[in-house]
């Protein structure tokens, strides 16, 4: 009886498959209003400098667009410093800036700056960021295994009256270079503890290894993480969408300041 039915069915089966199950439709997608981006990072002893791109629909091929018209400010202490347009390449940072002023970044700890940039097509971007201590490395240790290979371990102090966050990077050799390690931490469980920051066997006798522990604000973090996450869902059709978290209003993009200690040792 089983082989009979299982007969019976075959040709319904047939039919199912070669029929043409595929169908195109048709999704009408909201028009997009493109967006002022901005990035600007403060480090004392450094000029100001800013970039100020436009955004693009997702299904667009993506390229940078350049706002050459927009209008960039700081603001510091009830001084307004204009930033004229003035596209520079940073060979240091391998940055490239579109607005660039001749004043130094001077601030003290606990300053708050702001920024405004404004274009023809009224669009305005604002944003705040208030500078932060410098948290020294306190120690740079490294160990050798059976096969002379070292691991680094980097130890610093937390502050137990803030919350803190933090960025680190290791380099060989060059800033230029691609790092070793990048990532964030923030001290959500070690408030006030000695934090270490620790690699893999990486290295050997003689390597250059330039270390850079930031202290990085709050809105810096989650902008970072929300890029990182955003990358990560990209083009994965089991990911997540991700939301850009910026720290500026009325557009994309992240106004911080840069304190960091640094430290270059040789491994011996």
């Amino acid at each position: 009886m089983t082989r009979k039915i299982s007969y019976l069915l075959l040709p319904l089966l047939l039919l199912l498959c070669s029929c043409d199950l595929q169908k195109d439709i048709e999704v009408d997608l909201p028009s997009y209003a493109p967006q002022l981006v901005v990035e600007c990072y403060l480090e004392p002893g450094q000029p100001y400098r800013l970039t100020v791109l436009e955004s693009s629909s997702y299904f667009e091929t993506p390229q940078p667009v350049v706002v050459d018209n927009a209008e960039a400010y700081i603001t510091h202490n009830g001084k307004k410093i204009q930033l004229p347009y003035k596209p520079t390449y940073d060979e240091n940072s391998g940055r490239l800036y579109t607005h660039v002023s001749e004043a130094v970044m001077n601030g003290k700890t606990g300053d708050i700056y702001g920024l405004e940039v404004t274009d023809d097509k009224g669009r305005k971007v604002t944003g705040y960021t208030t500078i932060l201590p410098e948290i020294p490395i306190d120690t740079i240790e490294w160990k050798f295994n059976e096969k002379e290979e070292a691991y680094l371990l980097t130890s610093f102090q937390d502050d137990p009256n803030t919350a803190d966050y933090y960025r680190y990077f290791v380099h060989q050799d060059s800033l230029n270079t691609d790092s070793d390690q990048n990532f964030t931490s923030s001290d959500n469980a070690t408030n006030g503890k000695r934090i270490s920051f620790g690699s893999g066997y990486d290295y050997k006798r003689g390597d250059v290894v330039i270390l850079t522990l930031f202290h990085i604000e709050k809105q810096y973090f989650d902008f970072l993480n929300s890029t990182a996450n955003a990358r990560n869902a990209n083009g994965n059709p089991f990911a997540q969408p991700a939301q850009i978290k910026s720290s500026v209003q009325g557009g994309i993009g992240i106004f911080t300041n840069l304190a960091y200690d640094r430290e270059v040792v040789i491994i011996k």
